[in-house]
């Protein structure tokens, strides 16, 4: 299976292609010979290279959900969600 940097040289060629077929200035075409640099994952529209989201910043209760060390649970294996809130709020954060 192509990886994600092989389909995007693919899908430039292929554009390329498709302008030379209209007719497209040179200067317009060969979007494959401009792509220089480092790789970084994203999509290309047109050819605008278009960078990928910044995460969102995880909250003080996303953190602590996330910490194996607050996890308190039933006997059957479930988080206790309720008893993890009251311990959350009664914790000194900093």
């Amino acid at each position: 299976m192509p990886t994600k940097r092989e389909r995007e040289y693919y899908r430039m060629g292929f554009r390329d292609g498709e302008r030379y077929s209209r007719g497209e200035p040179e200067e317009r075409r060969g979007a494959m010979q401009r792509y220089q640099g480092p790789y970084v994952e994203g999509t290309i529209i047109g050819d605008v290279f278009k960078e990928p989201k910044r995460k969102r910043k995880l909250s003080a209760w996303n953190k602590y959900v996330k910490n194996k060390r607050n996890h308190i649970t039933y006997r059957d294996g479930k988080l206790n969600l309720k008893k993890m809130a009251v311990a959350f709020r009664r914790k000194k954060r900093r």
